[in-house]
């Protein structure tokens, strides 16, 4: 009973008080991850400004431009994520009395570490940046006050000008010489109401069929043309004021789709770029250990 209780009473713990994690060479690792993607960054800024022109036809085309971004933002982030994991798991101190799984397992993990160290450090620094670059905006605003109280008012003057134009162009005359002998009261009346017919249809996506012969009527009363050709004028307006829409619409879409692909493209280099953080320090890690037990070999 007494050697029972005297080998219960020596035995230790083997577990280790220093933790796992290497702030250290993390921090390090993620560091050098951010330094390295700004500066990957500019070049590409260089290259890329290198390849447009203001010139039609003398540069890359968007699309060119585009592709050739988004790969070089892929590329910058799987260079930097290697680099700073494998400098995490390289200058990391080596563990003793510690399983082969688990000093994987480590250096895996103080890589991811410090790719998302460095991830967050290179979205603060461009965080930075950027609401430097709106106080720079806020500053140039600021001076420009004056101009800015009117956006309002420019903005509906410019929807309004576009409107007019192609109420002048549904109701110009057949023979210019009877726009002087117009009444201005009469010209004001029928822009006004064939404005508020297109502004309505606008909105409602197609034209009645009493609004379009009620239309079709001013612009011969107000053109002199006849029934027919009036009717043509509108049908041809309206043609182009729906390609127009299609136009625009389909401009949203293509950005919606650039955007959305923008984003999957950025989440799955990140995803890539955190597992190639965790295998380079793996790999750096092996080969800190596999080279110091050489050393000591052959002393």
């Amino acid at each position: 009973m007494q050697s029972t209780l005297s080998a219960v009473g020596n035995t230790v713990s083997t577990e280790s008080s220093a933790s796992a994690i290497s702030w250290g060479p993390i921090i390090a690792g993620a560091f050098a991850a951010s330094t390295l993607s700004l500066i990957l960054m500019l070049l590409g800024s260089g290259l890329g400004l290198s390849m447009v022109s203001p010139w039609a036809g003398s540069g890359a085309s968007i699309t060119t431009f585009a592709v050739s971004t988004a790969v070089w933002l892929v590329v910058v982030q799987w260079l930097s994520s290697g680099v700073g994991g494998y400098l995490a798991g390289r200058l990391r101190t080596k563990w003793v009395d510690v399983h082969t799984d688990e000093v994987f397992f480590r250096d895996t993990a103080h890589g991811f570490l410090a790719w998302a160290l460095a991830t967050l450090l290179v979205v603060g620094v461009l965080g930075s940046a950027l609401t430097m670059l709106g106080s720079g905006v806020q500053a140039a605003s600021t001076v420009v006050s004056g101009a800015a109280m009117g956006a309002t008012a420019g903005s509906q003057a410019t929807t309004d000008n576009a409107t007019s134009y192609l109420v002048d162009s549904l109701l110009r005359p057949a023979d210019a010489g009877k726009l002087a002998a117009a009444n201005p009261e009469n010209d004001a009346a029928a822009t006004a109401q064939a404005s508020r017919i297109l502004i309505a249809s606008a909105a409602a996506g197609e034209i009645s069929a009493d609004d379009k012969a009620y239309l079709s009527q001013l612009v011969a009363a107000r053109t002199g043309l006849s029934e027919a050709d009036a009717k043509t004028r509108v049908d041809t307006l309206l043609a182009k004021a729906q390609d127009a829409k299609a136009k625009a619409q389909q401009a949203a879409d293509k950005a919606r789709k650039a955007s959305a692909t923008f984003a999957l493209l950025g989440a799955l280099s990140l995803v890539i770029g955190a597992f190639i953080a965790g295998a380079a320090a793996a790999l750096g890690g092996r080969q800190r250990d596999d080279e110091e037990t050489a050393y000591l070999a052959t002393r």
